[in-house]
């Protein structure tokens, strides 16, 4: 499956006047591509949602996680969903086969890699984390919405 839509509801206590869904997930497979995908699967989310100021720093967030995950390698897909947690922030989230939890590294000035944890760290002001599972792990990313 290259991009389906798996799941939308609407959040708690949603009146006559329908409200977006609370939470959306998408399969992705292991590859460098799934990013793109991913982008653009959370853009389309967020701006149906109205959130439009939040949309570039959940986007680079939803990229480093599926990123990181497309790297593991371990199975034919992973899961990234985003889902409102609270008035005020976004949850975004990847499942994947791996039980090889992600590391935060200060990379260097020289450096070329290492930067993309940093990056989610500083985007959510270190509210991101990683729980493992039986069949591999999840990493999420709380996001504050921007108004």
């Amino acid at each position: 499956m290259t991009h389906a839509l798996l799941k939308a509801h609407a959040p708690p206590g949603a009146g006559s006047v329908p409200d977006p869904p609370a939470e959306a997930e998408i399969l992705l497979p292991y590859l460098p591509e799934s990013a793109g995908r991913a982008r653009r699967f959370v853009r389309d989310t967020l701006a149906g949602w109205g959130l439009d100021r939040s949309i570039d720093s959940a986007v680079l967030i939803a990229s480093e996680l599926v990123t990181n995950a497309a790297k593991t390698g371990c199975r034919q897909q992973m899961t990234l969903s985003v889902r409102h947690v609270s008035q005020s922030a976004v949850r975004i989230a990847v499942r994947d086969g791996s039980c090889i939890l992600p590391v935060l590294i200060r990379a260097s000035v020289d450096e070329e890699c290492h930067r993309g944890l940093a990056l989610v760290d500083r985007l959510t002001r270190g509210r991101w984390g990683a729980t493992v599972e039986p069949a591999g792990k999840v990493v999420h990313a709380d996001l504050t919405i921007a108004r």
